[in-house]
């Protein structure tokens, strides 16, 4: 059990890190395209390393999944939400330990906001149904009949064409977690959007 908190820990810290990170430290010339590979990536990279302990979920709403679907326990739910929370934070103050290095802007983290324009209920509508193919897409790549030799790649690719798609509406987190770290340390529109 604690290998397997270890190993999501290690794994949300990662994707936070480096996703966010290309957000605010990336050169500003790749885009929505550059994020997404950053996150997608990340994902792919832990999916083959820590994902062969804990099974890679970085991302409550995939934990929550995965209960549901009776493949893990309400023990391990509430372990692996508590690390995911835990290695996001940390993500986000190594985030912020770099841009303070690096003479950056330390009140930017990343976070997931609505972008003007969006309502309230058209940016959770947004989160809503991309969360739902994003989860959708791990649960079934990553049940009986998927390929677990291709399960994250395809999840990582799959993430990169959601951030593309919904990036400029809501900064398209579909991650509980990763939307958790930065926004704990920014406060203010982050913190109270938090929530979708």
């Amino acid at each position: 059990m604690l290998k397997k908190a270890i190993a999501e820990l290690i794994g949300t810290f990662t994707l936070v890190l480096i996703g966010t990170g290309s957000v605010v430290l990336g050169d500003g010339k790749s885009g929505l395209l550059g994020i997404g590979i950053a996150f997608g990536m990340a994902v792919v990279a832990m999916a083959y390393s820590v994902g062969t302990i804990s099974g890679a979920h970085m991302n409550p709403a995939v934990s929550l999944a995965m209960y549901i679907n009776k493949r893990i326990s309400l023990q391990v739910l509430f372990m692996y939400v508590a690390v995911q929370l835990t290695g996001a934070l940390a993500g986000s103050m190594v985030l912020r330990f770099f841009l303070s290095q690096s003479g950056g802007d330390t009140a930017n983290l990343g976070a997931t906001v609505l972008a003007a324009g969006v309502t309230i209920l058209g940016g959770f509508m947004i989160e809503l149904v991309l969360t739902f193919i994003f989860v959708l897409v791990i649960l079934v790549t990553t049940g009986k009949k998927g390929d677990s030799h291709l399960a994250g790649l395809i999840i990582g690719l799959t993430l990169v064409a959601l951030i593309v798609m919904g990036g400029t509406t809501t900064g398209v987190s579909l991650n509980p977690a990763r939307s958790f770290g930065p926004a704990v340390l920014m406060g203010g529109a982050a913190l109270s959007q938090l929530w979708l």
